[in-house]
């Protein structure tokens, strides 16, 4: 039996209107469970990132322990599901070990009592312990949680923040995205828009151009599943993972916790998932907003209020296949291309950025497969404060695609006045 993904976008348990977790002990087998309730929540929902302080306090109370999911779930009263995407989180920012796969066991680390503080933190944790009500999860990790308000969040974050959006507009990394002109709007806003009116939006362009960064300057309540040929139903659905007492539990994937949750599913690199896998999503798309849990005693999942979804496409990208079923999905497509201008204002250095226009526009004329985006472009800027401004020029020649490998060479070499060629090891020292 294999584990649930382990990635940016761990899945995670429900809300109160969510389907409850069913496990089996002893079997070696998932058992059928009872069918979907309401969970009680005497004490309506924990406040952002509560759960996940809750979890770091079990951990750091006993540093020497190695816990799994469920067990510290079961100590808190709370859904499996949640406690493990908590964990990752914890995991992701150095809070937490996670020191085996199969089964996941979790330790604490020298800066796991920094997860414990802020409001609700360590004596709450503590407190929490006696009670035995479970309440809702925590948001998936990598994500930045949606207000406390209820399913209906998503959409009246959105609605809100469509409004008046000016300036640059902070990411659940702390980095600053600038919003771009998109139908008259500040773009921020108008996915926003799209989001109110329930229109799907696909954003396409080459890699590095910024549309992971746009999607989640506009909401804040994100959930991604990062696409690729590997991707699997489970990888939305959720699958059946082993628990503590050696039986199975199912833990609900990103998709069922969107539509529960109300919040918004970013399908990065969409098109280089089978047709065949994507298709789970669509039925949450229409009208219907149903879905059928097949490998979950066939049960079905309704999408609350904000539920909404948006992809990425990559065209040209070995692979990617934008299929007839999945465009017509998206009544909104918008290109995204490079902002040379951000570029200047970021301060990356001038003539890099002119042969990144050079290349750029022999690439929409066919010449060229490839041109260094947004993305090249600050790491450019990275390599010359560590490696120094040659090295940095030479990269930019290394990174080219083989075939496009001697035209980025050339181009280079013209702006700069002197050849250059790939970084590479010299002589011996």
């Amino acid at each position: 039996m294999t584990n649930v993904p382990t990635t940016e976008t761990a899945t995670a348990a429900t809300t109160t209107a969510a389907p409850t977790v069913s496990t089996a002990t002893g079997t070696g087998a998932p058992t059928t469970g009872t069918a979907p309730a309401a969970v009680p929540v005497p004490g309506g929902r924990l406040g952002q990132g509560e759960l996940r302080r809750r979890v770091a306090t079990v951990l750091a109370d006993r540093p020497g322990n190695l816990f799994s999911p469920g067990e510290i779930a079961k100590e808190l009263g709370r859904s499996a599901g949640a406690v493990a995407n908590a964990l990752a989180t914890l995991t992701g920012r150095g809070q937490a070990e996670q020191v085996s796969g199969r089964p996941r066991r979790y330790r604490a680390t020298p800066t796991t009592v920094d997860a414990t503080k802020g409001s609700g933190g360590a004596g709450a944790a503590r407190a929490v312990r006696r009670s035995a009500p479970a309440a809702p999860a925590a948001p998936p990790s990598g994500t930045t949680p949606a207000p406390a308000t209820g399913p209906a969040a998503g959409a009246g974050a959105g609605k809100a923040a469509g409004k008046g959006v000016s300036g640059p507009v902070v990411r659940p990394n702390g980095q600053a995205y600038h919003p771009r002109a998109l139908a008259d709007l500040p773009d921020v806003a108008a996915l926003r828009r799209l989001r109110e009116a329930s229109i799907a939006a696909l954003l396409y362009g080459p890699p590095g151009t910024g549309k992971t960064s746009l999607v989640e300057a506009a909401f804040p309540d994100l959930i991604t599943v990062a696409g690729d040929g590997d991707t699997a139903v489970a990888d939305f659905i959720g699958e059946y993972t082993q628990a503590p007492g050696g039986g199975y539990e199912f833990v609900y994937g990103p998709l069922v916790t969107a539509m529960t949750e109300g919040r918004c599913l970013f399908i990065d690199d969409a098109t280089l998932i089978s047709p065949k896998v994507l298709a789970v999503v669509y039925p949450a798309m229409d009208g219907r907003r149903q879905i059928t849990v097949k490998a979950h005693k066939g049960e079905t999942i309704t999408a609350a209020e904000g539920f909404y979804v948006v992809a990425g496409h990559n065209p040209g990208v070995h692979g990617a296949v934008l299929t007839e079923a999945l465009a017509s999905r998206f009544a909104a497509q918008i290109q995204v291309s490079t902002d040379y201008d951000l570029a200047t204002t970021l301060k990356i250095e001038p003539r890099a950025i002119r042969i990144a226009r050079n290349l750029a526009r022999r690439q929409a004329s066919g010449e060229i497969g490839w041109a260094p985006q947004l993305r090249e472009l600050i790491a450019f800027q990275k390599m010359t404060k560590v490696l120094g401004p040659d090295a940095a020029v030479a990269n930019l020649v290394g990174i080219a695609p083989e075939e496009d490998r001697d035209m980025v060479a050339e181009v280079i070499s013209s702006v700069y006045g002197r050849a250059v060629t790939p970084l590479a090891l010299g002589r011996q020292l």
